[in-house]
């Protein structure tokens, strides 16, 4: 099952031929398969909890505890997505990580908390209650929020997808120029993004391009296991190029203790803040919203229909992970859109692989050497292999939206149109809704939420809501009409 090459269609539901996201993979190549989807979503895993402990001016130590708490966090919510039990989880390959959706609203508690006074623990137990109660709320909305599959034919999932490459594929390019910005601490002690002067950096980019490079030629000329880890060959050789130019520091790693522990509540017991709880409740629904999307492309790369049921599921994992994150000194948890591209990317359908990587993350969690290792690589290391994975999403929701008829219905055109015009709002013009109140920020901000919104509304306002499997068919046409993405 090589990178770019045709796969041959697994429908079997019984336990003798098996679905090929059930598969269970040997040991050796689920362990180098999950580290590969480690590495991918390590840097924005992290962000989060640095931002924060940043703006609280948390000492070091609580820094290093709320990063080891989020990678225990991760693995966890990733396990509970992954695995399942009961009416919980999609039993996709997803890897959880920190919603970006979440830091705006947090920022705000942290200003507000400390114009009122409250220390910085008090303001994190305050943000914890609002985690918490927000993943409450998701689980408790989440049948609603899975029975709207039918209003996801083609022609808006397709939108969302392709929006959801294209968002995506600003982090690669920031990732492949060496980070459009680096956080400082300025004198006041607030935390903030200032410009990166080494961005653009002719020798980052030299090595990220040796990354791309090398992803390619490994897709073009290796078979079977070593396709399949490409982007981890890829992200090797470019360590080793970093190493060698002396571009990859390793003090961290020597600093780091090698055991810590992660137990729940470490702050002590949250507080909760109605309108803290509102705006997480909120910054959830934008979660869901956009896990839709992912969980739509998802199940179009593994040829897997996602039925509102398994929305459902996954919707709901969604609002547990969550309640893990407050419980366990973190934040909101979402299913991570890196890692969607690297499935496209390796054509490993297994959600084994995800379970894997859920595993390594609470080892990550709790032994801190270990996890300053993958901290060291460089973020342009990343880039190259960035370019790939995201925009193998927007192929995928490309691909979605030739399967559309726009010669019976041109309204069709409208929608994909007015759709990805809308995502692309914030995304070039990050400021464009100032003006409006702070309270939108959370729905604002999000190109991805505000595409869905209007190609769902655009869809039933020309073609009506269709059918109540109409949805259904959307997420897995283009799946069965198609052999040979990969």
């Amino acid at each position: 099952m090589g990178c770019f090459g045709s796969w041959k269609e697994n429908r079997g539901d019984s336990m003798s031929n098996p679905h090929a996201v059930d598969e269970i993979l040997p040991a050796p190549r689920l362990a180098a398969l999950g580290i590969q989807h480690v590495l991918v979503m390590y840097a924005g895993a992290v962000a989060v909890p640095l931002i924060i402990s940043g703006a609280l001016g948390l000492p070091p130590e609580q820094r290093t505890l709320l990063i080891n708490a989020d990678l225990f966090a991760c693995g966890l919510a990733t396990l509970v997505q992954a695995f399942g039990f009961g009416g919980v989880g999609i039993r996709l390959p997803v890897m959880m990580g920190v919603t970006f959706a979440s830091v705006a609203p947090m920022l705000a508690m942290v200003g507000a908390g400390k114009a009122a006074g409250m220390t910085p623990n008090a303001i994190l137990l305050q943000i914890y209650g609002s985690v918490i109660a927000a993943g409450i709320f998701g689980v408790l909305v989440s049948p609603l929020i899975g029975r709207l599959l039918r209003f996801f034919p083609p022609v808006v999932t397709g939108t969302i997808i392709t929006v959801i490459g294209i968002t995506l594929m600003r982090i690669g390019i920031g990732w492949f120029g060496g980070g459009f910005a680096t956080v400082k601490k300025p004198l006041d002690g607030v935390m903030g993004d200032f410009p990166n002067p080494a961005f653009g950096a002719l020798d980052n980019m030299g090595i990220a391009l040796a990354v791309l490079v090398a992803i390619l030629l490994i897709a073009k000329f290796a078979k079977g296991f070593f396709a399949n880890i490409a982007v981890l060959l890829g992200i090797i050789f470019g360590g080793v190029i970093a190493v060698a130019v002396g571009k990859m520091n390793f003090t961290s790693v020597a600093n780091a203790p090698w055991f810590d522990f992660v137990y729940p509540l470490q702050f002590g017991m949250p507080t909760f803040d109605l309108w803290s709880v509102v705006t997480m409740s909120i910054v959830m629904i934008v979660v869901m919203v956009e896990s839709t999307g992912m969980f739509l492309a998802l199940g179009e790369m593994t040829g897997k229909k996602v039925s509102s049921e398994d929305l459902t599921r996954g919707l709901r994992a969604d609002g547990v992970g969550t309640i893990l994150g407050g419980i366990f000194n973190t934040f909101p948890y979402t299913s991570f859109s890196q890692n969607v591209g690297l499935v496209g990317v390796t054509g490993v359908r297994s959600r084994w692989v995800a379970i894997a990587g859920g595993l390594i993350l609470i080892v990550l969690g709790l032994i801190p050497k270990l996890a300053a290792v993958f901290a060291a690589i460089p973020v342009f290391v990343l880039g190259g292999a960035g370019i790939v994975m995201f925009g193998m999403v927007a192929a995928t929701g490309i691909r979605i939206l030739s399967n559309v008829d726009y010669n019976a219905n041109r309204n069709n055109l409208m929608i994909v149109a007015v759709g990805i015009g809308v995502g692309m709002l914030t995304l070039i013009a990050p400021n464009i809704f100032d003006k409006l109140p702070k309270e939108l920020k959370p729905i604002l901000d999000s190109g991805i939420l505000l595409t869905t919104i209007v190609a769902v509304i655009l869809n039933a306002f020309f073609n009506g809501s269709g059918s109540s499997d109409s949805g259904e068919k959307g997420a897995s046409s283009a799946a069965m009409s198609s052999g040979g993405m990969h």
